[in-house]
């Protein structure tokens, strides 16, 4: 198997109240980024790296990806407004070398090696694999502020990245969509859209996405944890 990684990095980090890209935002001395590319560099499938990244950052992010001295080439540019927008672009840079495409956050550091290969082996069954935990939490729908509907959890799953394609299958549904003018916020919808099996590897509550304050306190304590 050869695989393409595209890391979506472009998130501007405004809902942390930083002005650094979250990219690029440490947790106890080292970048998402570089946590990432350093899991990415236990990944034998792949290939190459795309990382996209926010308007003005690539050279920062270039230094990073130089400094993690991974074995394979990386790829840095610049994404789009929305996060469909930047795996659009990164994808239009993988190689045609690469049978699969695997697709992960930046904002998600503590995914492992061993999720993206299980990722990538369940891609080759049906052509997509997420990883992905069983909803604990009760569900509500809410309108107004006010509860309308309990929603029964029993087959609800929580979905996560990273995410594995057939790289030709993730091609033809992002251009699909930009055809269609469909907007989607993660990449197994086009697939389950166009009527194509996803299949689902199950992940870990840690592999979380940091996206407000509380997110990133909770992840800088994990990583000293982690540290020792």
């Amino acid at each position: 198997m050869k695989a393409s990684a595209i890391v979506v990095a472009a998130g501007s980090g405004t809902r942390l109240g930083l002005t650094t890209p979250k990219a690029l935002v440490e947790l106890d001395g080292t970048s998402l980024l570089m946590r990432v590319l350093r899991t990415l560099a236990q990944v034998q499938a792949l290939i190459e790296i795309v990382v996209a990244v926010p308007q003005g950052a690539q050279q920062s992010a270039r230094a990073q990806a130089n400094a993690a001295q991974l074995q394979v080439p990386v790829k840095i540019t610049e994404g789009g407004a929305m996060r469909q927008d930047s795996v659009r672009i990164g994808l239009e840079l993988t190689s045609a070398e690469a049978d699969f495409t695997v697709v992960h956050d930046a904002a998600r550091p503590f995914a492992t090696g061993a999720m993206f290969s299980a990722c990538l082996s369940a891609a080759v069954s049906g052509g997509g694999a997420i990883i992905a935990i069983p909803a604990a939490d009760t569900l509500k729908q809410v309108e107004t502020g006010t509860i309308v509907a309990s929603v029964p959890r029993d087959g609800l799953w929580q979905a996560q990245t990273p995410q594995a394609f057939r790289r030709k299958l993730l091609m033809a549904a992002h251009e699909w969509a930009r055809r269609e003018q469909i907007s989607v916020t993660d990449d197994a919808q086009l697939l389950e859209r166009r009527g194509l099996p996803v299949q689902v590897v199950q992940g870990s509550a840690l592999n979380f996405k940091i996206t407000t304050r509380e997110d990133l306190k909770i992840a800088e304590a994990i990583a000293r944890f982690a540290r020792g």
